[in-house]
């Protein structure tokens, strides 16, 4: 058994298999009360062995069965995981989010290239979303994609930006029934009808608090400057948060 710390909260993991210590390595903490506690048991482990198309071992089967517990229980504590990469630049979090294959890790590479030591990758994967003292902010979590980009941090999330591919690099925003159609597609829906309302509240906050754009991008350094340009000076107006 050990603890982690992510979005500013406690997890207590009771595991199995030393992988899934060394895998949360970098938010291994030390506490007394837990917000959260998870557990996997054997029968769920076999189930996602059953469906594992890979041949995965043990140990990282049950991280992935961890990392779902995890993001059910989080809507108790106005988070979620969203299913996206997370780059900051000047301190503002902008979460990139696409379907499998689209290119938001190589969005967010540009990021890297063009901004430099403005930017940071938060989480290139599974970062949580947690609404804090009013205002959103994107957090790393130790799940975050096959390139295992981003670490132990956090920043105020300024917008979300949803991919497509495309020749010509432009940007719009999106309305909020547009937003919505996209934002399920990236996130666990609990199935518990008390935490899956409080999600739904979640959602609504989000959704009204945080500017949502879309952008067809291609694979050049300009769509970097094409996505930061388009959103950034919006963003300032639009979210009240001030950057922590």
């Amino acid at each position: 058994m050990f603890g982690i710390r992510i979005a500013e909260l406690n997890v207590e993991i009771d595991h199995k298999y030393p992988f899934v210590k060394e895998f949360c390595r970098e938010f291994l903490a030390d506490f007394e009360v837990p917000d959260i506690r998870v557990f996997v048991s054997e029968a769920e482990l076999e189930e996602e062995r059953r469906i594992d198309p890979y041949g995965s071992s043990d140990g990282y089967l049950e991280c992935i069965c961890i990392y779902r517990k995890i993001a059910l229980q989080l809507p108790r504590f106005d988070a979620m995981v969203f299913h996206a990469s997370v780059v900051a630049c000047d301190g503002e979090a902008y979460a990139f989010a696409a379907h499998s294959g689209t290119g938001k890790s190589t969005h967010t590479a540009l990021w890297m290239q063009v901004f430099g030591e403005r930017a940071q990758i938060v989480n290139g994967d599974k970062p949580v979303l947690r609404l804090v003292d009013g205002c959103w902010r994107a957090y790393g979590t130790p799940w975050r994609g096959k390139e295992k980009l981003g670490g132990n941090c956090s920043a105020p999330l300024k917008a979300i930006c949803f991919l497509e591919r495309g020749e010509v690099n432009r940007i719009a925003p999106l309305d909020s029934e547009q937003m919505i159609a996209r934002l399920f597609g990236q996130v666990i829906l609990p199935k518990d009808p008390e935490v899956a309302e409080l999600f739904l509240t979640l959602l609504d906050s989000l959704v009204t608090n945080t500017p949502t754009y879309l952008l067809h991008c291609n694979m050049s350094p300009e769509a970097a400057t094409v996505s930061h340009d388009g959103m950034c000076d919006i963003t300032k107006k639009e979210n009240p948060c001030e950057t922590q």
